[in-house]
């Protein structure tokens, strides 16, 4: 089961009653913005114990549409690239 905004703040509140939601969601929407902004500029980002993300550039290339065989010019765009942390991969691999 994927967790969603809403959910991420409803288990903050669980965890941080004294919190009202609309400043929770505050908080997730500054985090959030800071996270997509930094990506824009084309820095990297780092939660340290979670993980970093970072942007890489695909260079533009000429495909072909496996389906009819046309060739597709595609423009070069970014990517997000995502790599989580060695202690994440240990809870998740139960490594201790």
């Amino acid at each position: 089961m994927a967790i969603v905004k809403s959910e991420l703040i409803k288990e903050l509140k669980k965890s941080y009653p004294n919190f009202l939601t609309r400043d929770l969601n505050k908080v997730v929407e500054i985090i959030l913005k800071e996270i997509k902004e930094t990506l824009n500029r084309g820095e990297s980002v780092e939660l340290r114990g979670f993980g970093t993300w970072r942007t890489k550039i695909q260079k533009a290339s000429i495909r072909r549409n496996p389906r009819t065989s046309q060739k597709i010019n595609v423009p070069k765009k970014r990517n997000i690239k995502w790599k989580m942390s060695k202690d994440l991969f240990k809870k998740l691999n139960n490594d201790s």
